[in-house]
């Protein structure tokens, strides 16, 4: 008898189905020589702290690190789970060979192998690794089964994971939760959370401290094409209207006029993060959201194996690519032209090189039904861009037009589409018939020496302080350690050094919106007071680093190469908790922030109260440099001109979120009134009194008697 165990009841009925197994029994399917049972999820864990050693049930810094001689699994406590593993454990007890059927990945590769372990097989095992879930793919991977040997690079990078998480995680969120939670707080700390925490508050941070200023830009009109002053930005009025009485009365002459044919080279095919990216930005669908929808795709037959980090197939596809098309029904006008012609094997698309357990992510051809709007939006993404890879370029036409008024240059660029190529795909689009439109407005032709009258104008602007991230560019900024990578060729090949991978980035900007570290507003990604404060209270840049992250994750993907030694990693590991432990214990400075997360208010009944008087922080002075007006940030009050003057005044003081009027007393009077309930930092009691602000403009912390 051969047992099959697969990720999950649904993929465990299409094996069944495929070989013949007809007869449902209790926890698996059987027929035909053959017993397919499944998992669903984890089944086994990690062991706990208080597994190994019962004193480490109880949080204490003395006992920090935990590092267990040996790690070990254990069966998750739930009826169901014991259930199914039971079936297992005899299935495999008593068979001729397992093949484990389990997800193509590292974390299916760890399920399986750790329910095997746990039921103690015996027996010889095989690897069913297939791409998607469609009838003709399961027969050719039982055509090809693989020596399970052949995965344990996989199972070792699995395994380095989990643990590196497990280290990382247990020992960091109760050395920091006991050093600086105040017994009030948990304080989670997690290998890719943290970095990726820190990342958002830097932004934020950056934003916070960001001053608008006004400038002015010189542009003029000449026969109705605008061009640009080739002169910085200027900072003041009085300069601008000196540039527009310099350039009246002259005449604008031509000095330059250059038409360049060029391709727009074609997009490439999805992986999951880039796919995520564009279902953010067209739809607004979260990472988690568009993953469920993609796996959901997949275990239809309708998409290809989506947890994939690679935007290129492997060259045995090629043949396969006519008959996928054929199958789009509903894109027939786009595939026509495509299929009337041999499909190119261009390196762009097919390189096995560049693919490692799966290949990007295809429609497989089968025609969908009974899917939800939602899901069509996806399966349409996958599908165009699928299509757009095999048309031709799109071919541009780039004009760039140099002029001048005496001593002041003048450019002006535009760039009109030729021949729409890939193009054709997106046309329906609303938003790239925007895009397309404003690229197609035609420049006039102009002849290099001809002069002429002109309108020169005053442009006056204000510089932005840098965005918000939105889930699309955070993905992107996981993806690429922090680095901001706008070139395909530079992203795909920073891809080994990104935080997390390509399957769980979804599930930690999750965990930082449940654990209340960020908050979204509209599109945007906001860190929240008590998000920030972690970070503050955090002193080590190991853990706050994006690109060291990024490196330890490339340590795992070697692994999982089998070009870096597991226990190596391990060693260096706890090197590093150790490291960390002392540090945070013994030499953290005295001036960090300490801080409790806020309870949820209470909602008071409605009452009918007076009108409070609104107070406006932007019309007040800044009472250190009285030179510029005061401006309310996110998280603080502070100076417009905050970069030079450095005053500012955060909401919230000692854990306590102080009221519009106690800051306006602070920043104007130079104390607030007598505050009740302050938790004072290294002490257990709240205690009353009043922040003062002294001639430093720092503030204090006077207690009442």
């Amino acid at each position: 008898m051969i047992v099959c165990i697969a990720e999950k009841p649904s993929v465990a009925k299409d094996i069944a189905e495929v070989l013949g197994a007809n007869q449902r029994n209790d926890g698996y399917y059987e027929g035909n020589g053959y017993q397919i049972t499944w998992t669903f999820g984890h089944l086994c864990t990690l062991k706990e702290p208080h597994d190994y050693n019962e004193n480490w049930k109880y949080w204490k810094l003395e006992d920090l690190p935990i590092v267990p001689p040996n790690f070990g699994i254990k069966l998750i406590q739930n009826q169901g789970v014991e259930k199914q593993f039971n079936t297992i454990a005899r299935l495999v007890q008593n068979c001729d060979e397992v093949i484990n059927c389990g997800d193509a990945g590292q974390e299916g590769e760890l399920i399986q192998r750790w329910v095997l372990l746990k039921a103690k097989c015996k027996a010889p095992i095989k690897r069913l690794w297939i791409s998607s879930l469609t009838e003709e793919a399961i027969r050719e991977g039982f055509e090809k089964l693989h020596d399970a040997k052949k995965y344990d690079n996989l199972y070792a990078a699995g395994s380095a994971r989990a643990i590196g998480d497990w280290m990382l995680g247990i020992n960091g969120t109760r050395l920091f939760t006991k050093k600086f939670g105040l017994g009030k707080s948990t304080l989670s700390i997690g290998r890719v959370q943290t970095p990726t925490l820190a990342m958002i508050v830097g932004r934020q941070k950056e934003i916070d401290a960001f001053t608008i200023s006004e400038y002015w830009e010189l542009k003029t009109t000449y026969k109705g094409q605008e061009f640009n002053c080739q002169i910085d930005r200027l900072s003041s009025k009085e300069k601008a209207e000196k540039g527009l009485e310099y350039l009246k009365d002259k005449e604008f002459e031509i000095t330059s006029f250059e038409q360049k044919e060029g391709k727009e080279g074609n997009p490439r095919l999805y992986d999951l993060t880039s796919l995520q990216v564009d279902a953010n930005k067209k739809y607004a669908l979260s990472a988690d959201d568009t993953l469920k929808l993609i796996q959901g795709l997949y275990e239809k037959k309708l998409v290809t194996y989506p947890r994939v980090d690679t935007t290129y197939l492997t060259e045995d596809l090629h043949p396969k690519i006519p008959n996928i098309m054929k199958g789009l029904q509903y894109y027939s006008r786009y595939t026509e032209s495509v299929l009337s012609q041999p499909i190119p094997k261009s390196k762009t698309v097919f390189d096995d090189k560049k693919v490692t357990d799966h290949h990007a992510i295809i429609p497989t051809g089968v025609t969908p039904s009974g899917i939800t709007p939602a899901e069509q939006n996806i399966y349409d993404l996958i599908c165009r861009r699928f299509i757009a890879v095999f048309y031709p370029p799109c071919i541009v036409s780039n004009t760039t037009v140099l002029g001048k008024v005496e001593a002041l240059e003048f450019k002006a660029t535009g760039k009109q589409i030729l021949e729409p190529g890939w193009r054709v795909l997106y046309a329906s689009k609303k938003d790239d018939k925007s895009k397309a439109k404003n690229e197609e407005a035609i420049m006039p032709h102009f002849e290099e020496g001809e002069k002429g009258p002109h309108e020169p104008m005053i442009h006056k602007g204000k510089t932005s302080p840098p965005k918000h991230f939105t889930e699309a560019t955070l993905l992107r900024s996981m993806e690429t350690a922090g680095r901001q990578v706008e070139d395909e060729e530079m992203r795909e090949l920073m891809k080994d050094n990104g935080i997390g991978r390509p399957s769980t980035r979804a599930n930690i900007i999750e965990t930082l919106f449940r654990r209340k570290y960020i908050e979204k507003k509209r599109k945007n990604i906001i860190a929240t007071p008590t998000g920030i404060a972690l970070i503050d209270t955090i002193q080590n840049e190991l853990l706050k680093s994006a690109e060291l992250t990024g490196d330890w994750e490339r340590k795992l993907r070697l692994i999982e190469k089998g070009e870096y030694d597991l226990e190596v990693f391990k060693q260096e590991l706890y090197k590093m908790v150790r490291e960390l432990t002392d540090e945070v214990i013994f030499n953290t400075p005295s001036n960090v922030q300490f801080f409790q997360e806020r309870k949820p208010e209470k909602v008071a009944k409605p009452k009918k109260k007076r009108a409070k008087k609104v107070i406006s922080f932007e019309d007040m002075d800044c009472p250190k440099c009285k030179k510029v007006k005061l401006m309310k940030g996110k998280t603080a009050i502070g100076c417009s001109n905050y970069k030079t003057c450095g005053f500012k005044v955060p909401f919230e003081l000692m854990g306590k979120k102080l009221t519009d009027t106690q800051l306006s007393d602070l920043i104007q009077k130079g104390k607030t009134s007598t505050i009740k309930g302050i938790l004072h930092p290294g002490s257990q009691n709240k205690v009353d009194g009043k922040f003062i602000m002294d001639a430093a403009f720092n503030i204090q912390f006077e207690q009442s008697n």
